[in-house]
């Protein structure tokens, strides 16, 4: 099976976005906010608009199954307040659910938070437990980031984060380490922000003990890792200054990176510094990078070519990256996925 587990819900029927605009006019003019209620997509839009996007390239492309979340770019934390965040959140996540009711075999829902600038994390638990507990959610995306390129949250290694790590260990989920759309003219969200993010959580995991409070705390960083394999060195020696250890052993069993990297190099070079046990098959689309490589004449996010290219990896280490990484690193996958196999 070939499972990938960085997909987002890019191309969600135009009614979604039309509400979300609406209910950010309403920030400002409360007579104009809409209700949930006014939101009304059917079935068979759902159906449409994977049928004729994700699941049709999932089947020109050979993969099996999406772990599936809200678009992450519209994730946009930093937009209202808490009670805006946790509406749409809310929303977001029951349409991934429905995707995943009506395409069973090829989806699986993850949970997007209802993080907001300066609140407490602990106000995101009661949308975690429902999605996994309604929704079957194997996993959450956290957003390091909810000020959107400005950083104004303390670090991961901070408690402050810990209401929300306490239940991914409780639950046994993993977090997807992904910012949102960026506010700041600075950092372009997808070139910069999201890449920026990436290398970010890593080094403030490095720097920290984290790992020790939680052992089996596990953080997925996507984009394959951003900056992280390239300057492996520098982190290695940055962790030996800091008096750290080795990074197998403080990091690389909680830490683990994608291959959404969108040429053969780029995963060559994943593949040839991180160990094959911590690397994940990703391919984001439909998302950031959306067209065709003029040096190849193929999809830059078409990451399977690549897996499938590469003259480091052998076929035990191919279906460790497609599948049998996600099993381990997503118990709840893992366990639905053996419910399914036993009947």
């Amino acid at each position: 099976m070939i499972i990938d587990c960085h997909g987002h819900y890019t191309t969600a029927p135009k009614a979604l976005e039309t509400w979300r605009n609406q209910q950010i006019a309403g920030i400002k003019d409360a007579s104009v906010m809409p209700k949930v209620a006014d939101l009304k997509i059917s079935d068979d839009e759902l159906r449409e608009s994977i049928e004729t996007n994700q699941l049709r390239l999932m089947k020109e492309r050979g993969s099996d199954l999406t772990l599936f979340s809200p678009r992450a770019s519209f994730m946009a934390h930093h937009i209202g307040d808490f009670n805006v965040s946790s509406t749409w959140a809310a929303i977001c996540n029951e349409l991934c659910y429905r995707v995943s009711t009506l395409f069973p075999e090829h989806f699986v829902p993850v949970a997007m938070l209802p993080q907001s600038p300066g609140v407490d994390p602990s106000t995101c638990i009661p949308e975690l437990e429902k999605c996994v507990k309604e929704y079957g959610a194997v996993g959450i995306n956290l957003n390091p980031d909810p000020s959107g390129g400005h950083w104004t949250s303390p670090p991961l290694s901070d408690k402050h984060w810990y209401p929300i790590f306490e239940k991914m260990v409780e639950y046994d989920l993993p977090a997807m380490i992904h910012v949102s759309t960026s506010c700041n003219a600075c950092f372009h969200t997808t070139g910069a922000h999201y890449l920026n993010a990436d290398t970010t959580a890593f080094m403030q995991c490095l720097t920290s003990d984290l790992f020790k409070d939680f052992p089996t705390l596990k953080f997925l960083i996507p984009h394959g890792g951003g900056a992280v394999p390239y300057h492996w060195g520098r982190f290695r020696g940055l962790a030996q200054e800091l008096k750290k250890p080795l990074l197998q052993d403080h990091l690389l069993n909680n830490i683990f990176f994608d291959t959404c990297v969108y040429h053969q190099p780029g995963i060559d070079l994943l593949n040839t510094v991180i160990p094959v046990k911590n690397v994940l098959f990703a391919s984001e689309m439909i998302g950031a990078v959306r067209g065709i490589d003029p040096e190849t004449g193929n999809y830059y996010d078409d990451t399977k070519r690549y897996i499938e290219a590469s003259k480091i990896l052998s076929d035990a280490d191919r279906q460790q990256i497609y599948e049998g990484n996600a099993r381990r690193v997503f118990p709840r996958l893992d366990a639905l996925l053996k419910a399914k196999e036993a009947k």
